[in-house]
Parts: C-alpha cells; structure tokens; sequence
C-alpha cells in the first residue's frame, strides 16, 4: 500500500503555513493554521497511509501524526 507524506512548515511572509508534499499538485499549499493543513492532508489521502510531520521555525519536529484508510477494499 502506498504511503503519503507531508510536511507543515511555518512561513516567514504573512504568516500561515506551508503544506508540502509529493503528492500535491503543485507541491506545496498554503494555509492559516496547522490544523487545516492536517485536516486536509488527512482527506486527500483517505484511501491511503499518510503521515504529518509538523515543523516549528527551527527545524525541530512539534508533532507526528499517522493515519490510516478509512475504508476497506472488497
């Protein structure tokens, strides 16, 4: 099965954060908060593993999230 993966890093111009991944179609989305980024990332890869890994300034990794198929394959 096919594992997505994202990465929340905050930006230094007008606030918000940057969704970034592969799987996106243009790499990267911006959003307000990392919260709808997570919600998001978590929708568009329903059918998919995905992981989240949100970013603080520095570098240093705040938070890890996991997540799993909602749905089963007959």
């Amino acid at each position: 099965m096919m594992q997505h993966g994202y990465e929340i890093h905050p930006r230094n111009i007008r606030g918000g954060v940057d969704l970034i991944s592969d799987t996106l179609p243009f790499g990267r989305l911006w959003f307000r908060d990392a919260n709808a980024s997570i919600r998001y990332a978590r929708f568009i890869s329903r059918s998919h593993s995905a992981t989240v890994i949100v970013y603080d300034a520095s570098g240093a990794v705040l938070q890890k999230h996991e997540f799993q198929p909602d749905f089963v394959e007959p």
